[in-house]
């Protein structure tokens, strides 16, 4: 997470607890959600790092369309790890039932939506994720 955010200006992966308890640095390693405080930068050597400013393009990919519909961002800080882990969910689980939602997102702390909204977003998502070019792998 410090090499991401100080050496290379990832600062969308937030810096949280620094313990792995919060989530708001998940980021895609090899397309699975980890919390990059957990991992040391000599452990990448090889491997696809995917922060949340590798979802940039042209137009928003549909869990960050969803999010945005449902009113699940609110401060901000924890949606990059949101969007991120839902990311990583919908690229292995396309259609999830909302227990597979709330357990994917279970490290994953928020003050500010009480989870409800990022439920429903994450489901909304999973509607339109079929046709999201680049939903593979993520």
């Amino acid at each position: 997470m410090d090499a991401l955010r100080e050496v290379f200006g990832l600062t969308g992966t937030k810096k949280g607890c620094d313990s792995g308890d919060c989530g708001a640095c998940t980021v895609l390693l090899d397309g699975k959600p980890v919390n990059s405080c957990l991992v040391l930068a000599i452990e990448l050597d090889g491997r696809e790092v995917r922060t949340i400013e590798g979802l940039e393009g042209p137009s928003l990919n549909p869990v960050q369309r969803a999010f945005l519909r449902h009113g699940a961002v609110q401060c901000g800080f924890c949606s990059p790890g949101m969007v991120m882990c839902a990311m990583g969910l919908l690229a292995e689980y396309p259609s999830p039932s909302e227990d597979e939602v709330r357990r994917a997102l279970a490290g994953n702390l928020c003050r500010c939506t009480g989870y409800t909204k990022i439920v429903e977003a994450v489901i909304e998502a999973s509607r339109d994720w079929s046709s999201y070019k680049g939903g593979g792998g993520c």
